[in-house]
């Protein structure tokens, strides 16, 4: 389906089980699409499990461009995306997608009423710019956060964004981080999809952080 937003028409590939416990949507990395193994992956054992999920192509992409629009866009887009989905399926909602489709996640989390954010490869520090690094998106999502990570990935380890998460406060964030042995960026190695799975229905359940 298209959803009308500010910035041009976005596209949703949405399946929705018989009475859905909640709705999850999912963006994609600034330079990929929705059929991204690990976003396929979640998608289907999410669905099986009973969960509404959308998969989110931003207007840039469904336009035809590679180059990703400018944050404020993206967001601006989501959030009509948000807003028309979540009309379609009610009940409660987590956000999500991989690298800058977690990121804009977790900057939209508490306008779109998001119980969660699944963030996956979420690009801590880009390797081109290391003084401008993201810690602030992630730490100030204002939900519970999941974060898969690769322990190679090249814009910030597993092991690096638990750090960032120790240095911030730790628990009391409500921040979890997977750790994908051996993946990079791109998350081709195998992951634990029944924990993210676990996760987000307890999220959905309203159930407490950790």
């Amino acid at each position: 389906m298209e959803v009308t937003t500010p910035t041009g028409p976005a596209r949703v590939t949405l399946r929705c089980p018989a009475q859905a416990r909640g709705l999850v949507l999912l963006g994609h990395g600034a330079g990929g699409g929705v059929t991204a193994p690990d976003l396929v992956g979640c998608s289907a054992a999410l669905v099986a499990a009973g969960v509404a999920v959308g998969l989110v192509e931003q207007p840039y992409r469904v336009a035809g461009r590679r180059v990703a629009a400018p944050a404020a866009r993206l967001d601006e887009a989501w959030q009509a995306v948000v807003a028309e989905l979540s009309s379609l399926v009610p009940g409660p909602l987590v956000v999500g997608g991989r690298s800058s489709g977690a990121r804009v996640a977790c900057r939209t989390a508490t306008t779109c009423a998001a119980v969660g954010v699944l963030a996956l490869s979420f690009p801590l520090v880009p390797p081109w710019r290391p003084d401008k690094p993201r810690d602030a998106e992630l730490l100030g999502a204002g939900v519970p956060v999941l974060v898969v990570q690769g322990s190679r990935d090249a814009f910030g380890s597993a092991e690096d964004v638990a750090a960032v998460v120790a240095g911030a406060g730790g628990p009391g964030l409500g921040i979890d981080v997977l750790a994908v042995p051996g993946a990079d960026h791109g998350l081709g190695r195998p992951f634990d999809v029944a924990a993210v799975v676990g996760w987000v229905l307890a999220r959905l359940a309203g159930e407490g952080v950790g």
